[in-house]
């Protein structure tokens, strides 16, 4: 099934302890770029976060969002750092004796000092709250899944439709030419007679101008090869991979087709019916944009 790159999920699971939310959103992008927006305390885990993304998203521009909420009061610890402490009394004690001053230190001035004790996370609780963290993104990326699928079916159904108009104008142009060269034909002996009167015309002069003509103006190889992109699109937008990237190519190749078809039209039809078939494989061509 396609995917679309637009797409929502969110979760959240609350705990006695703690509550996670996640948010995933996405818009189409060339490539996978895949931003993880989170509290600096799992920062350690975001690797192992990106490889669990890696079951939901391909390509697109992907924002994840996690926002947590600690109940506990058990998160932060005191770190006490006795090197540091021994640094800052050796470096008062070598001052108090260069310059002769009092030494005033006590235990309760020598913590202030920086980095003499910090608060930090508590890596136990964190390492219990994982599991839920990547549950909670997992249920997130399941619904972010599901959004993007329903919203590649509406672009499949679109591009099909997009595809059967797009085959009724080729259609018309293979059907048009044979009438383009009977026209022409009837042309060229409307202005012989309209010159000549009733002197007949060489059937070895006009077969000649006609068959010069006909190469001309002849598209049997583009609608030849704008069929078979169409039945390559076709069945390109039943695979399960990831298909836009050949998709865009595809509707590349069309294009080139319908320019060339443009290009030889000399009849106001056929030229208005080109015009047609260009404007609808650029409007396929926008829908892919958003197709994985």
């Amino acid at each position: 099934m396609i995917k679309s790159m637009t797409g929502f999920g969110r979760s959240e699971k609350i705990a006695k302890e703690y509550k996670i939310v996640v948010e995933i959103k996405s818009v189409n992008h060339r490539y996978c770029d895949l931003n993880i927006k989170m509290p600096k305390k799992f920062n350690a885990y975001e690797n192992k976060l990106r490889n669990v993304m890696k079951d939901y998203v391909n390509r697109g521009k992907v924002d994840v969002y996690i926002a947590f909420e600690n109940y506990s009061d058990n998160e932060i610890k005191v770190q006490y750092h006795p090197a540091i402490a021994a640094d800052y009394v050796k470096a008062i004690r070598t001052a108090k004796e260069e310059f002769g001053l009092e030494e005033g230190l006590t235990g309760a001035s020598l913590v202030r000092y920086p980095d003499v004790i910090t608060l930090e996370e508590n890596e136990e609780n964190l390492d219990a709250v994982y599991p839920a963290l990547e549950e909670t993104l997992r249920e997130a990326g399941k619904q972010f899944l599901d959004a993007r699928e329903n919203e590649g079916k509406h672009l499949q159904s679109d591009i099909f439709a997009k595809l059967d108009y797009i085959s009724e104008l080729v259609t018309f142009v293979e059907e048009r030419f044979p009438q383009i060269l009977k026209e022409y034909r009837e042309k060229i002996k409307s202005k012989v007679n309209e010159l000549l009167g009733d002197s007949k015309i060489d059937e070895g002069i006009l077969a000649t101008e006609l068959t010069i003509y006909a190469d001309k103006i002849c598209v049997d190889e583009e609608t030849v090869r704008l069929r078979s992109h169409i039945s390559n699109m076709r069945e390109t937008l039943q695979s399960d991979e990831p298909i836009g990237r050949k998709l865009d190519f595809i509707a590349q190749e069309m294009n080139r087709e319908a320019n060339t078809i443009l290009s030889k039209a000399n009849d106001k039809e056929l030229s208005q019916n080109a015009i047609d078939l260009k404007t609808e494989i650029e409007k396929i061509r926008e829908q892919i944009q958003n197709i994985e």
